[in-house]
Order: structure tokens, then sequence, then C-alpha cells
């Protein structure tokens, strides 16, 4: 992978593709009809949902706290949904879709290549949380927040990923090319690497850390932990 910028110029995260994505999953409830203003007007709801929860918290923040600084009207507001569970919902199913999307689905020319599908979900994992940063921490850290249905999605996807992991380390024991006594186990050591990028970021900006070194750091990290033989590593 070329770094962050090509993976960002590959794959559009921007709030507005995000928040359209948001509203063909709810467009059963959603009841304005206009595309581009639902669009818009979501994007608002989201920016400013994230920046309140960052700032008090989502379970603090109030739908009239939403209104006034998102500029729209309550009854704005209950246009797109119908409460704050719904709301952070909307949110975290986004999180938990782009997940799937984006990591469910590697490179075709990786699905014999243990190596380099490893170095690829790790990278990717790292530059997805890097471009939706916001969205990340508001998933981690809300989670108290969560009803039952919101807990299970996020466990459910955290496992999901741990899983692409665990068989990506399972094919590459059967190749002989890494030693891992336990795949399951390594794979959900794994995760909190991933996850230290984006819920202590401010701890390796002030080192100078960009996200490719943290990736170069995690990937080398991670291959030395499952023994990844060097002949393979140096192309030898």
């Amino acid at each position: 992978m070329g770094g962050l910028p090509e993976f960002q110029s590959r794959v559009d995260l921007s709030m507005e593709a995000l928040c359209a994505r948001i509203l063909e999953r709810h467009a059963a409830t959603i009841r304005v009809k206009k595309p581009a203003v639902a669009i818009a007007n979501l994007a608002r709801i989201v920016d400013t949902t994230l920046n309140l929860a960052n700032r008090k918290g989502f379970h603090s923040m109030s739908l009239r706290d939403l209104a006034e600084q998102s500029g729209l009207s309550m009854g704005a507001l209950y246009a797109y949904f119908d409460g704050k569970d719904t709301l952070l919902m909307m949110i975290l199913g986004q999180v938990v879709g782009v997940v799937e999307e984006v990591l469910g689905h590697p490179p075709e020319e990786l699905v014999e290549d243990p190596v380099g599908r490893l170095r690829w979900l790790l990278e990717t994992h790292l530059y997805l949380t890097e471009t939706m940063h916001p969205w990340f921490v508001f998933a981690y850290m809300e989670a108290k927040a969560f009803s039952k249905e919101g807990r299970d999605l996020a466990v459910t996807s955290e496992l999901a990923t741990e899983r692409l992991m665990a068989d990506t380390l399972a094919d590459g024991v059967r190749r002989g090319l890494f030693t891992v006594p336990d795949v399951e186990m390594t794979a959900a050591l794994i995760k909190p690497l991933l996850q230290d990028w984006y819920v202590k970021r401010g701890k390796y900006a002030r080192r100078g850390v960009t996200p490719e070194r943290y990736a170069q750091s995690v990937m080398g990290f991670v291959e030395a932990a499952i023994g990844l033989r060097q002949t393979v590593a140096g192309g030898v």
C-alpha cells in the first residue's frame, strides 16, 4: 500500500459519503426524501454529535444541545431519528458497516499470500481509523451508553475483525510461514495495538509519529511475535 494518502484516494470516507450510506440504510424511517438535503443535514447532525460527544459525552448530550449546535430545529432532528438511541445506532452502524466493507475484501492477489494479507489488514485498519478518527473514538468511548443491541453489534464487529486476523494467521501457519501456538489469542492481542492508535492518538502526535510509521512499527512487532520467516520477509 502507498500510505495514508493513497488509501484515502481509493476509499471515499468523507462525511458526505458516509452520511449517504446512512441515508441508504435508514431510508425507510428518514422522512426527508430529497437526498441532497437529507445528506447535508445528516452530515451536520453527525458532525455535531461527534463533537459534542467528544466534549461532554454522548450520555450527557441532549437533543436540545444538538439542535442548538447544529442549527437545526428539534422538529428537523426528529425527521431523521426518533431519539438518541436511534442516532447512536445510526453512527455505530456506519462504523461497523465500513469496517466490514473495507476490511472484508482484501485484494485478490493476497488470497494466497498470508504475509501480504496480514500486512494489508494491519495497515488498512490503521488508515481506516485514522481517516474516520472521530467516528471510531465515539464508538470506543461511548460503549457504556450502548443499548444491548448496540453492544451486541459492537462485539460482533470486533470479533469479525479478529476472525479476519485469526484466519490469516492460521493460513500462514499451515503454509509454514508463521509460528503461532494460538491464532485466536494472538488475533485478540493484535486488536489493542490497532485501537491504541486512535484512542491515544495525542501521545503519538507529541512524538511526531505518522500513521505510516505507526503502521510499520505494528507490522514489525507483529511479524516478530508470530515468528515470520525472515527469508519470506526479505523476499529471498
